[in-house]
């Protein structure tokens, strides 16, 4: 069964730190672009950062800038979406998804892709 599953979302106050995961299964996640996205109430799907297939280079949103870092660990066919420093604006509902393609932060650019269900992480005090 090909799939992605997200974990390691939670409560946590701000200042804290998170470190969320992206696990493949049924196909192997180093050959795909890996973003991460987050949406919270109201507001629109954004990008946080990705991480291409090829050279492992990695691309992040002006708002995260300094404060996440996106990793792979291919032995584990698993991306890694290490957060520090987070905010209560970093609240939402964070997902990971795969596409054969250039590392985008346009998550429209991963619509044929594979897509997990989301983790939410909250960020309060």
């Amino acid at each position: 069964q090909v799939q992605l599953v997200e974990s390691g979302g939670d409560l946590v106050q701000p200042g804290g730190s998170l470190r969320l995961s992206c696990a493949a299964s049924g196909f192997t996640l180093h050959y795909y672009a890996v973003g991460w996205f987050r949406q919270a109430p109201g507001k629109e799907r954004e990008g946080v950062s990705c991480i291409s297939s090829s050279d492992g280079s990695t691309y992040y949103a002006d708002s995260v800038k300094g404060r996440f870092t996106i990793s792979r660990d291919n032995a584990k066919n698993t991306v890694y979406l290490q957060m520090n420093s987070l905010k209560p604006e970093d609240t939402a509902v964070y997902y990971c998804a795969a596409e054969d393609l250039m590392p985008s932060l346009d998550y429209s650019d991963y619509e044929s892709g594979y897509w997990g269900q989301g983790t939410q992480v909250t960020v309060s005090s």
